[in-house]
């Protein structure tokens, strides 16, 4: 992966326990119905959580299908994940291999996520992910508020 400055920075305080969290962020049955942009899109998940482990999303969505997989680099269970991430599909307007940062920090009223994805070869990479971030981060909002 490229050196860059390209990089989004999301913080948001969810009312849901570390362990809540991080099982969302790391259980293929929780991945599935949070991580794709779009509600109506089929989406198939695998993960294999352990440090060079590999995990897969494939979205069926308008456009599609889009499929994001990497390695994960760090899980420290409840606290952080490190993980590369890649679209597989050599029709998606990326290549670059970037990497994403989870920090799960217990925070009054749940748990604040910190969010870092870095190493966008442009601010319009970076900023298209960013979108899709935030809407993923409210789809998860709403799967842990509702259990």
């Amino acid at each position: 992966m490229p050196p860059t400055t390209e990089s989004l920075h999301l913080t948001r305080t969810l009312p849901a326990t570390p362990a809540r969290l991080f099982d969302a962020w790391t259980s293929a049955d929780q991945l599935k119905r949070w991580t794709c942009p779009d509600p109506g899109a089929a989406v198939d998940v695998t993960v294999d959580l352990r440090v060079d482990g590999r995990y897969s999303i494939r979205m069926d969505a308008e456009g599609g299908p889009f499929t994001a997989h990497g390695t994960y680099r760090v899980v420290d269970s409840q606290r952080r994940l490190v993980y590369t991430w890649a679209w597989k599909e050599e029709s998606h307007p990326m290549q670059e291999e970037t990497l994403v940062t989870v920090e799960f920090v217990p925070a009054k009223g749940g748990t604040e996520v910190r969010l870092t994805h870095g190493g966008f070869p442009t601010s319009a990479d970076r900023d298209g992910h960013a979108e899709g971030w935030k809407i993923c981060l409210e789809r998860l909002a709403e799967l842990v508020t509702a259990r």
